[in-house]
């Protein structure tokens, strides 16, 4: 059975205040022509169809439009939602599309219940694990301390359950979105950092022929079994080296795997450039970039005057504008934002007890703080859901 396997579409979400629609129109073009010229026999979507939980008008009119495509192509396609999804609302026609070969997959409750599909070989099962907000399922899932490992651990028990109970030889994929250790993170993905641990181990899908992650942009294999496809587009500049494509995969009647990438479309490159602004306006290697998408780093000791008038005029594609001064490794001068680069909420929040008292958290009071981030995290997560 030949696949193709895509994810986060993020359908409605801008660049740097550039709408994208237009391009996330040609990506669903693209996705249907090579659906119908490597006759693939179904599509999987790992999640975060739409970019937040209420999209705009035109993201879902795109959304429906691909479904009547990949509906009227004939080729089967199983999503499920993403953690900027809002399950409930993705879901609603679930049973009418799934008549039409659309299989939505939003309800973590039907986490051990598969889309079966067949081909010559026999049947191959294919679960659909829809994000699962460790806060919001625990109880559906029966674990005692809520954390992605635990709740992804139970959801692929009922898939193995399933699995087990159906007849030998029957081949399997499993959908995921989730944060996988070994997987490439980029500044695009939202954080979904639960007790201070964002990821889960790829032994907890140990038991299926292949999984089909989504949340991460980057494509990735973790292991020839277990792949991310990233996302189709770049949505952020921390994208600016990936290559984005699509897994088209083969899976052989003994539920072997093999994988090829399939480029997707590029609508404009991405450059990030660092230097003075004087060097960047005259520096001749960088007449490639002047067609492309800019990020511009400054190094200037001072800000030069109009500094974006003046790199738009060589590159009129600049859309992000930062300053670094160089400074002496000892100099203390270094601007608020470049501190606190690379540093998440919760090493925040404990730099500034130890800003404020003269020294650091002990283990119960970076609990109580790690306690306190996941609760607004999935307070945000519950609101988002009943929106």
């Amino acid at each position: 059975m030949r696949l193709l396997h895509t994810s986060d579409w993020h359908l409605g979400r801008a660049f740097h205040r550039v709408n994208l629609l237009g391009a996330q129109a040609e990506f669903i073009g693209h996705l249907v022509a090579t659906a119908r010229e490597r006759e693939v026999d179904a599509v999987v979507v790992s999640g975060d169809v739409y970019d937040r939980a209420v999209p705009p008008l035109a993201a879902v009119e795109l959304f429906d439009d691909a479904l009547h495509r990949l509906a009227d192509l004939g080729v089967p396609t199983v999503m499920i939602s993403g953690n900027h999804d809002s399950a409930r609302r993705l879901g609603v026609g679930a049973g009418l599309i799934d008549r039409a070969g659309i299989h939505l997959r939003t309800d973590p409750a039907a986490a051990g219940t598969p889309v079966v599909l067949a081909d010559a070989h026999g049947d191959v099962a294919f679960y659909g694990l829809p994000y699962l907000e460790p806060a919001l399922v625990k109880d559906e899932f029966g674990v005692e301390r809520p954390s992605h490992e635990a709740v992804l651990a139970a959801a692929m028990d009922r898939v193995r359950a399933d699995l087990a109970a159906r007849a030998p030889g029957t081949r399997s994929v499993v959908l995921a979105h989730a944060f996988v250790t070994g997987g490439e993170a980029s500044d695009s993905e939202r954080d979904i950092t639960v007790g201070g641990v964002a990821s889960v181990p790829a032994g907890v899908f140990d038991g299926v022929d292949y999984v089909a992650l989504g949340h991460l942009h980057g494509c990735q294999t973790l292991t020839e079994r277990v792949r991310y496809s990233g996302s189709p587009l770049a949505y952020s500049f921390s994208e600016a080296d990936h290559r984005k494509s699509m897994w088209l995969v083969d899976l052989a009647a003994d539920g072997a795997v093999t994988a090829e990438r399939v480029d997707c479309p590029v609508p404009r490159p991405l450059a990030r450039l660092r230097g003075t602004l004087e060097d960047l306006l005259a520096d001749p290697g960088l007449a490639r970039h002047e067609d492309a998408w800019v990020e511009a780093t400054l190094t200037d000791a001072v800000r030069p005057a109009d500094p974006m008038a003046r790199l738009t005029e060589r590159f009129p594609h600049a859309l992000s504008l930062a300053f670094a001064p160089e400074r002496a490794p000892d100099d203390p001068g270094g601007s608020y934002a470049g501190r606190l680069a690379d540093r998440d909420d919760q090493q925040v929040a404990e730099d500034f007890v130890a800003h404020v008292r003269g020294s650091g958290p002990d283990d119960d009071e970076r609990a109580v703080l790690r306690e306190a981030f996941d609760a607004v995290r999935a307070d945000t997560a519950v609101r988002e859901v009943a929106r």
